[in-house]
């Protein structure tokens, strides 16, 4: 990406389009809850709408995540503008269905794609992911991509960067020798493999997950420690990067804040613009406001009292995910706390030990 540096005046730096809801799979730790709700996918015109609003903020990036992009009609002519303006397009896909048309006509001209695979075995990434046979498909993913890498190193031409994106949870944590030994050494065009800490956000603030299958503090702090980071580095082969993150910058704490640590803007599929972009909460659509306007009726957000004194007492994963709550019932809507109160209960025995 860019290396231009974000500032609270200048806008963002990197704005994450969840593109839209719809999704075939039903991840345990899913902070949008995609495939659970409604698409709120917008026609191609509104789509294209949305992405001028964004291309004016002027940012080195924007992230398509979701749900699932690639089930999104009209993908191509987003990526497309979003190229022909000279912002580097990235994209997130659970590997449900990758059509080969889709390589060439997508995901070519994005700057890299990252799958999602959250365990190193399929007993693990499908109860993670919700569906069985969702591992098979990631891995049939990756190897189209590497694939299509590899004839592309052999002529000499241009290919994004594709990558292998683990959230961490729980069940998982015990296997990331596997994620490096096993799993990485299948794609010889991989680029990197970054492991992320599942947040305490969305689904995975539920009291029962937080318990039960949210990284304890400890492990968060092994993940990142450099010495086991240094260790994962020496189980890839070379041409892999391994990146790892316990995201705990991602939780808006004050402290982060005025140290310059400025968050992406989050935009849901409808355009609307999420004040703070792990947490439920909007403040105006790209449809119909300013694009500037709403990124400072974001950063206002950041200052408000019950902000400050709801994130100022995050200490621990469970801190965390208990203020989530607190977030998210004070700035969501009706439909948000509805949604919420809804959610299944997690049972401790709920997914299988790495």
């Amino acid at each position: 990406m860019s290396s231009r540096v974000a500032t609270i005046s200048g806008g963002p730096n990197v704005i994450v389009w969840d593109i839209t809801y719809a999704c075939p799979l039903r991840c345990t730790h899913c902070y949008s809850e995609s495939g659970r709700r409604a698409s709120r996918q917008l026609s191609l015109v509104d789509m294209l709408r949305v992405t001028e609003a964004m291309l004016s903020l002027r940012p080195a990036a924007i992230v398509l995540a979701g749900g699932e992009p690639l089930m999104v009609k009209g993908l191509q002519e987003v990526v497309d503008r979003m190229v022909d303006a000279g912002v580097e397009p990235h994209l997130y896909t659970g590997g449900w269905s990758l059509r080969r048309s889709a390589v060439e006509d997508v995901l070519a001209k994005c700057a890299d794609v990252s799958v999602s695979v959250d365990g190193a075995t399929a007993e693990v990434h499908d109860a993670v992911r919700g569906r069985v046979g969702s591992f098979d498909r990631a891995m049939a993913t990756l190897a189209l991509l590497d694939r299509w890498a590899a004839r592309q190193r052999a002529r000499h031409a241009e290919s994004c960067v594709f990558a292998l994106d683990a959230t961490i949870v729980r069940s998982s944590f015990d296997q990331l020798e596997l994620f490096c030994t096993d799993i990485a050494p299948r794609f010889p065009e991989l680029h990197q493999l970054s492991f992320g800490a599942a947040m305490p956000i969305g689904l995975a603030s539920r009291s029962g997950f937080a318990e039960h299958e949210l990284l304890t503090d400890e492990q968060a702090d092994l993940l990142v420690d450099p010495q086991h980071i240094e260790w994962l580095r020496s189980l890839v082969p070379p041409s892999v990067h391994v990146s790892v993150t316990d995201n705990r910058l991602l939780r808006y704490h004050p402290d982060l804040l005025a140290q310059g640590r400025i968050p992406a803007m989050q935009v849901e599929p409808d355009g609307r613009v999420r004040a703070m972009a792990i947490y439920e909460g909007t403040v105006g659509s790209l449809l119909t406001d300013p694009p500037m306007e709403l990124w400072k009726r974001s950063v206002a957000r950041w200052s408000d009292p019950f902000v400050i004194e709801t994130l100022s007492s995050v200490y621990t994963m469970k801190d965390w995910a208990a203020a989530t709550r607190r977030l998210d019932y004070r700035f969501g809507t009706d439909d948000d706390r509805a949604r919420i109160d809804a959610r299944p209960p997690v049972l401790s025995q709920a997914l299988p030990a790495g």
